[in-house]
């Protein structure tokens, strides 16, 4: 659904990453890894739309998405950053009520439908009962989780996350992961999201992405390119990658 074509970007005169060629699978869940300063957040931002390339395309069921209008991509893909800021006394409903935006213009009116979305995206998030409060008394989780709603509203099959689980606890970080996992497998929405902590990778992610010195350095299903070479040369830690004692999925324990 989403393609890369020899994609070289960069802030000012910096190359931040050069001769990047990728697809993101469709109705999976892909996570951007590397260290810090990598290029992860750069990345997810060129097939937002948020960063022009120097060089290359990002290609949206076969269109630069560079070349559409703002609208008909805000109808195909949501963009939850890092940094989300809005009104403290803003409610969620009216938060999330934005997510419609894309779907309107000057003449047309708010519709039955368009308030059965919103509604079904706070349902979703585990926010209908809160909707009336003002950001500004939220949590972290609730705070992340009304944004991700505001995604939801957008109705896209495509939803980018660059660090969902960025300044929350442990508890928070596993609760917004696994919404996003239950979004993929109940209605296939295509993720794509920056992850820190590669046990997070590990997972909830069908494939992974991993960045070194501003290329790509590895990429694919995960049971597939990670192992315990990938984890050093990525994040310069040594590892053993071990099964979870609590799922399938592998589980890297770093040791110095």
């Amino acid at each position: 659904m989403i393609k890369s074509n020899n994609l070289k970007l960069c802030y000012g005169e910096k190359t931040i990453l050069n001769d990047i060629n990728l697809e993101i699978e469709q109705g999976k869940i892909t996570a951007l890894i590397g260290a810090n300063g990598c290029g992860k957040s750069t990345l997810i931002k060129s097939m937002a739309r948020i960063l022009t390339p120097k060089n290359g395309n990002v290609l949206m069921e076969e269109k630069d998405i560079f070349k559409m209008s703002s609208k008909d991509v805000a109808k195909i893909l949501a963009m939850l950053p890092q940094s989300s800021s809005a009104p403290e006394d803003l409610t969620i409903y009216d938060l999330v009520k934005q997510g419609r935006y894309p779907y309107h213009n000057l003449l047309s009116f708010w519709s039955k439908k368009d308030e059965e979305i919103v509604e079904e995206s706070l349902k979703k998030m585990g926010l209908i009962n809160e909707k009336d409060e003002k950001l500004g008394n939220l949590s972290g989780g609730q705070r992340q989780r009304a944004w991700i709603a505001l995604a939801l509203a957008q109705d896209t099959e495509i939803i980018l996350l660059d660090e969902p689980t960025n300044h929350l606890d442990i508890k928070y970080q596993l609760e917004i992961l696994n919404l996003l996992k239950d979004l993929n497998e109940k209605e296939e929405r295509t993720i794509v999201m920056v992850l820190h902590d590669i046990n997070h990778a590990l997972k909830y992610a069908h494939n992974i992405i991993a960045l070194k010195d501003g290329e790509i350095f590895a990429k694919g299903h995960k049971d597939s390119i990670v192992d315990e070479n990938l984890i050093k040369e990525v994040f310069d830690v040594k590892c053993r990658l071990i099964d979870s004692p609590v799922d399938k999925c592998k589980m890297c324990v770093p040791f110095l």
